[in-house]
């Protein structure tokens, strides 16, 4: 049994085998345990829906049995993690990504068919949603990354284009997806220009919190829930992303040793976004817990 005293990394293996569904626990076996690929694909297999989308809360703060963007965005994520973002599955994926984009060719972030089920307050249903960089980003840097070529790929990427060298107020979430696009798309030296603007815009708005110790003393973002602060770590989760520049080596150091720091004694990391429901909040943290870990594990500072 992991007691309090024991490595950063026990107690956080402990929390998973506590509270986390079968899919985090097999991809913190994968990833921390040197397990197989195999059951991490089976147990995301149980969230697919035959239209090629994923559903049933694979997004923990969208509930309910239809397929969403945001879901298959999650989805995605986890092939990208075990090395699987190709092949048959992947073809599929972009089918149902065609079939539920808006007239730019770009995703919405939730669709009317959510209504009826229970989702979060802040990710409102709407009649004819538009396309989002929040929704889009983060699926069209990944295809990108992964050397995935559908036709689908071509309009979302000039969507995204767009989006970004339109930016110029904006939030941490829609920044992050910001950079998950620029991140993978083939054109480095445009993303390069990009990240570079949206890097001075992220210190200009003051949408990163450079030193810890002041933290309430940066704004948070309307609509986001009190202290739902984001840190250097949260845009540079690894030393080759773009966002890696906007910081310096003491102001990322600073974040590294807060988010280590942010371990609990249960061992998993906290949650701070809007708890609106007790399934999420237990769901969110094995999530928040793994994405920490993998931070924390790609700049050689795994935990203790």
């Amino acid at each position: 049994m992991a007691g309090t005293g024991a490595h950063p990394l026990v107690r956080a293996e402990h929390f998973i085998w506590l509270t986390a569904r079968v899919l985090e626990q097999r991809r913190f076996a994968h990833s921390f345990l040197d397990g197989d690929p195999d059951p991490v694909e089976t147990a995301l297999t149980a969230y697919r829906n035959e239209d090629g989308g994923y559903a049933h809360a694979l997004e923990p703060d969208l509930r309910g049995p239809v397929s969403q963007p945001l879901h298959t965005a999650h989805a995605l994520g986890v092939l990208d993690s075990i090395g699987r973002c190709d092949g048959l599955r992947v073809e599929r994926i972009c089918r149902y990504l065609s079939d539920v984009s808006t007239k730019e060719g770009a995703l919405p972030a939730l669709l009317p068919t959510q209504r009826g089920y229970p989702a979060a307050p802040f990710v409102p249903v709407v009649d004819d949603p538009p396309a989002e960089l929040l929704a889009t980003g983060p699926i069209v840097g990944l295809l990108h990354r992964n050397e995935v070529w559908h036709a689908w790929l071509f309009r979302a990427t000039d969507f995204c284009w767009r989006a970004v060298d339109t930016l110029e107020q904006s939030h941490p979430y829609e920044i992050e997806a910001a950079l998950a696009f620029l991140d993978g798309v083939p054109d480095r030296a445009r993303a390069e220009r990009a990240a570079d603007r949206l890097g001075r815009l992220v210190r200009g708005q003051r949408l990163a919190v450079l030193d810890p110790a002041r933290r309430a003393e940066y704004p948070v973002a309307p609509g986001y829930a009190p202290g739902e602060h984001h840190f250097p770590h949260d845009y540079a989760r690894t030393p080759g992303s773009l966002a890696r520049r906007w910081f310096t080596d003491e102001e990322l150091e600073r974040s590294l040793d807060h988010l280590a720091a942010e371990q609990q004694e249960d061992g998993g990391w906290p949650v701070n976004w809007r708890q609106w429901a007790p399934g999420t909040a237990l769901e969110g943290r094995p999530l928040v817990t793994l994405r920490a870990l993998e931070t924390l594990r790609a700049y050689g500072r795994p935990p203790g």
